[in-house]
């Protein structure tokens, strides 16, 4: 066990490695009611083709059975966790991502057997062929939701402008016909294969005993030795995007669009990865935030609303930016971003709009460590990159001008920009 302080921001954090490779991580919040634990695995709906450690052929398995081992391992051979939970007097969750699955809750009361719960439903699958059939209906109804689902709708078909292979452009779900092909012996082989403790990680935040945390980690944890990393693969991707635009129709009263820049990068991690991300947000920021003057121009205008938002994502295998909500033109707002972006390659960036975007995002993360929901979820988005919550600030202290302009000409390409537009139908 260590205990790792950063005295700049007055936080701690506790870690205790297991020997089977698993990493548990408490960061206390004296004085908070609220507990908020974690028990997250390294393993996303991205990551359907693999190598098995011990084996040496590669598999490829059917599109979203991360996300139904999700569904499978909250029903237990002695009933459902959700009502064990809920006995409990705390509120349980987890979703899958493109990188990881992860399994949570909160509480203000017996944390002790709320941990123990989680601990022990995340190790122990309970799968039969009839609850896997079963649960093929009840996802099957869920993809067909999201299909009719305007904001989804829009957000994959950008991501399948901008990739022509990557499984980042797969619903994390799968599809009705993917879902079909599983069983239960290829969700115990991924299971026994991605939820090992070496693959997996375990975050406690709140005021709670960090010994006695780790006491329960030492004790629940069931297998104690390591095993080697697993051999992810991703297909080969050309550099330029799949296609520039794309168009559906659905439900809308008005026209709702996402466009972004594919970021043209690889195996980026740990820091670099971070300072990547935060230099092309303070970036966005610049060009398209609320205090910019084109934010107020297409607001005024009416070309755009409340509800545009950017951001940007990377991880192993993909980056992009991402901008858009809703607008009686999207193709207009695409254009005069656009012009932006060329004002800015022509006349340079604004050093004072810079500094003082970094500073209030700056603030703004650090008013992120007052929550102990927020601590988590920051925490999970960037462990398995290589760092944790806390290197963002050391990033926001040491990021440089220079380094923000040299990402704005690599990032901002106008021949990786694309625009997905869901129009009524």
């Amino acid at each position: 066990m260590k205990t790792i302080r950063f005295e700049k921001i007055n936080e701690i954090m506790h870690m205790h490695e297991h020997s089977s490779g698993l990493k548990a991580f408490v960061i206390p919040k004296k004085g908070y009611s609220k507990k908020y634990a974690t028990f997250a695995t390294h393993y996303g709906s991205i990551n359907n083709e693999f190598v098995v450690p011990g084996e040496k052929e590669a598999i490829r398995v059917p599109d979203g059975i991360a996300h139904f081992l999700e569904h499978k391992l909250f029903e237990q051979k002695d009933g459902s966790v959700m009502d064990k939970f809920s006995a409990l007097g705390s509120s349980p969750n987890a979703y899958t991502s493109f990188n990881q699955t992860v399994y949570l809750f909160s509480c203000t009361e017996k944390f002790d057997e709320n941990f123990q719960l989680l601990l022990n439903y995340v190790q122990n699958p309970y799968i039969t062929d009839e609850s896997v059939e079963k649960e093929k209906g009840i996802i099957g109804q869920e993809i067909q939701m999201y299909q009719d689902d305007p904001e989804w709708r829009v957000f994959f078909n950008l991501l399948q402008a901008f990739y022509r292979e990557n499984p980042v452009r797969i619903d994390i779900a799968g599809t009705i016909e993917s879902i079909s092909q599983i069983n239960k012996e290829v969700l115990y082989k991924c299971y026994n294969t991605f939820y090992h403790p070496s693959n997996m990680v375990i975050l406690v935040v709140g005021d709670v005993d960090h010994e006695k945390v780790f006491e329960q980690v030492e004790e629940s944890i069931k297998i104690k030795q390591e095993k080697p990393e697993i051999k992810r693969i991703f297909p080969e991707e050309p550099d330029t995007v799949f296609k520039n635009y794309v168009e559906a129709k659905l439900a809308v009263a008005t026209p709702i669009f996402q466009a972004g820049f594919r970021d043209n990068i690889s195996e980026v991690k740990g820091i670099e990865a971070l300072r990547r991300e935060v230099a092309v947000k303070i970036l966005l920021n610049m060009i398209m935030g609320r205090s910019s003057a084109l934010y107020n121009e297409l607001y005024n205008e009416g070309l755009i609303n409340s509800t545009f938002d950017y951001d940007y994502t990377i991880e192993e295998s993909y980056a992009y930016s991402m901008f858009g909500g809703e607008s009686p033109d999207p193709e207009k707002v695409r254009d005069r971003i656009v012009q932006a972006i060329k004002d800015i390659q022509r006349n340079g960036l604004d050093r004072n709009s810079y500094d003082r975007i970094r500073k209030a995002m700056t603030g703004r993360f650090l008013k992120q460590l007052n929550s102990v929901e927020r601590i988590s979820h920051t925490f999970m988005s960037v462990y398995f990159k290589g760092v944790t919550i806390f290197d963002y600030f050391d990033v926001y202290d040491k990021i440089t001008f220079e380094y923000v302009n040299s990402t704005f000409a690599e990032h901002f390409n106008l021949d990786n920009l694309a625009l997905s537009v869901i129009k009524p139908a």
